[in-house]
């Protein structure tokens, strides 16, 4: 059936693929990458695609949704490493999946899997659950430095301009004599 869209599931726990306990650790290192700053990151996404060409599809690769799930995961492992976290996590998600589109059909064209990737959805990028509370807390840390470094300079904003107003009530200025 070439019209029917169809999904591969990267990243997600063994209650959302059905995977036994088994293979539960393998799915959590699926979902564990490495971002260009060197922090690790949890990720979860889903790529939709169709068949795009039957005759590939069917006998130019063994296993194609095997082929497309390695693909898949190995594309957002490299654009994941050329990443970095704050990005990752925040203003960059658009561009990943984009990104990720692009080099896994690019890929799969080179093994003429007769597949066409739809698109690229990102449904989470975390920080792994063993150090959510110190990267949250790292956070915290960061938004307030920002806070105190903006009272600082609010401050400095509004003293020195006073200073030397005053210093100039005091001090008269100097007269050629």
């Amino acid at each position: 059936d070439v019209t029917t869209e169809r999904r591969v599931q990267i990243g997600y726990t063994n209650e959302d693929r059905g995977y036994n306990s088994a293979n539960a650790n393998s799915a959590h290192q699926e979902s564990l990458m490495l971002t260009g700053d060197e922090n690790i990151v949890d990720i979860n996404f889903v790529v939709l695609w169709r068949v795009g060409n039957a005759k590939d599809f069917l006998y130019s690769v063994r296993d194609p949704e095997d082929t497309i799930s390695m693909v898949a995961a190995s594309t957002m492992r490299e654009i994941i490493g050329q990443t970095k976290i704050q990005s990752a996590l925040t203003d960059a998600r658009t561009q990943i999946q984009s990104d990720a589109r692009a080099l896994m059909q690019k890929l799969l064209d080179e093994y003429h899997t007769g597949v066409t990737i739809n698109n690229v959805q990102l449904q989470k990028v975390d920080p792994p659950s063993e150090v959510v509370d110190a990267f949250n807390d790292v956070q915290r840390a960061r938004q307030k430095k920002e806070e105190l470094r903006n009272l600082a300079e609010a401050y400095r904003n509004d003293i020195i301009p006073r200073a030397k107003g005053e210093s100039e009530k005091i001090e008269p200025p100097a007269t050629g004599t």
